[in-house]
């Protein structure tokens, strides 16, 4: 699931500086086998309704086979027990085996869509007015296209990297109940897929309403997601008798006070990249704020400020929200248990017992207990956002799109980053695809995709690993 950050949603009001400027250097080179091989892996079902994630992968497979790859380079994965959750791990060897390899990960699996509510088949791949229609078309199958695509490019034209390249295509990602592709490789073949440094999903760059480029953004972090359960308890009784001892006014209680509880300032290399850059952009007020808060992370005026719009306020650190209730056990009986869901986004870095504990000590009552709904994650803090990683990715993006500004973001939500970067491969979300405010229909009804953001965004990719690919140490 691409799922830009709530802060880059927000800039879809604002107008760019330059329009694009097509890749058109090379871009019909091989154009016409990659939309083929696009077209074949968004027609490919892979929802896990009635999907196949493996046949997809086979058939990816397939085309590198065709294009030159032994068998002994390509991995079609499946995990046990599910035939249909498979993978494709495929591997491109560098000039220099010691050298780290670059890993480009995207997923093949896909949400739910019904042919009733579409206006289009969605798993047919219908070009129209300029975009790409079908399910998957943008999430993710473009980024996986691409990936797939340059592999070929590379081969075909003789290329030899200084690293390993390694494409990881995989299941599971949307959690619609397929086996999570990228965490089994993390838990079971972390050798398959060892890296220096990967290149994901998560980030792209964002279209003003007139199809203007606004920014080009990195996901260079991610926040962890954590569920709490806030429970009161209470011996209960006959509703006849009230008294003001009651599970469920101390639940409503608890839940009040969280509301009014701010998680403090936290900011790191992406936030800060991210408010630094958007200054300009922004202008007025908000963009006051936002160099005001990287000069000073002290500055309460401008804190507050940011915090206003729930975009910014998403990735100024740790936030919690109530989205469970139940309580109660009869309607003529006092509750002896009362019990919200509380859902976390936790800061980069910042250990879920902190949070826990900062909810109880904003609860004030110890008979509110504040438990893990499910076991907590360790903390990992984002990989670092250095130059090595950025000034590539800058020198890109500039030949493309002259003068869009190339901002670091954090996401607020999740993508597969997590799983490999919880095993130390530094992983961040790059895909050049420059998306309508409307973010593709992503995960809605007509998911669509700009023809030019594609091809652009191949080029970009084409290029951009490159330079990875042949970066030294």
């Amino acid at each position: 699931m691409i799922r830009f950050t709530a802060a880059l949603a927000a800039l879809s009001i604002l107008a760019g500086p330059a329009a694009a400027q097509p890749a058109t250097k090379a871009r019909d080179a091989g154009e016409a086998a990659f939309r083929a091989l696009y077209k074949e892996l968004v027609e490919t079902n892979t929802t896990f309704s009635a999907g196949d994630c493996t046949l997809a992968a086979q058939r990816m497979a397939d085309r590198l086979e065709a294009a030159g790859f032994p068998k002994s380079d390509l991995h079609v994965f499946t995990p046990p027990g599910k035939p249909k959750d498979g993978g494709l791990v495929a591997v491109y060897p560098g000039r220099n085996p010691k050298a780290k390899a670059v890993l480009l990960l995207a997923h093949i699996d896909v949400v739910e869509a019904k042919r009733e509510d579409w206006t289009r088949d969605p798993f047919t791949l219908v070009e129209e007015d300029g975009y790409f229609y079908g399910r998957g078309s943008f999430d993710d199958k473009a980024q996986a296209a691409i990936w797939t695509d340059l592999l070929i490019r590379y081969r075909q034209e003789g290329y030899k990297p200084r690293r390993t390249l390694k494409v990881a295509l995989t299941c599971g990602e949307e959690g619609g109940g397929q086996v999570n592709g990228a965490a089994w490789l993390a838990q079971n073949r972390r050798d398959l897929i060892d890296a220096g440094i990967a290149l994901n999903e998560g980030a792209g760059g964002q279209l003003s309403p007139d199809g203007k480029p606004v920014v080009h953004t990195v996901l260079a972090g991610e926040k962890t997601f954590q569920n709490f359960i806030v429970e009161a308890t209470n011996a209960g009784g006959h509703s006849s008798r009230p008294t003001p001892d009651n599970a469920i006014y101390d639940l409503a209680r608890a839940l009040d006070r969280i509301s009014q509880y701010e998680f403090p300032l936290q900011l790191n290399d992406a936030t800060r990249g991210f408010f630094s850059g958007m200054a300009s952009v922004a202008g007025g007020e908000e963009g006051a704020a936002m160099a005001r808060i990287v000069a000073d992370p002290t500055d309460k005026a401008a804190d507050a400020i940011l915090r206003r719009n729930p975009s910014y306020r998403a990735v100024m650190g740790t936030t919690c929200i109530p989205t469970l209730l139940e309580g109660g056990h009869a309607s003529n009986a006092l509750p002896q248990r009362a019990r919200a869901t509380v859902n976390c986004r936790i800061f980069p870095g910042e250990p879920a017992e902190a949070v826990r504990e900062a909810l109880v000590g904003a609860i004030g009552n110890p008979d509110v207990k504040v438990s893990f709904a499910n076991p907590p994650r360790p903390p990992k803090s984002a990989p670092p956002l250095t130059p090595a990683v950025m000034k590539p990715i800058e020198a890109v993006s500039n030949q493309i799109w002259p003068k869009v500004p190339v901002i670091p973001i954090l996401q607020a939500g999740g993508t597969d980053a997590s799983h490999l970067n919880a095993v130390g491969i530094p992983t961040f979300g790059v895909s050049g695809i420059f998306v309508d405010p409307d973010l593709g229909r992503i995960h809605g009804l007509n998911e669509r995709i700009r023809v030019t953001s594609l091809m652009d965004a191949r080029e970009f990719s084409y290029r951009l690993v490159k330079l990875y690919a042949d970066q030294k140490d």
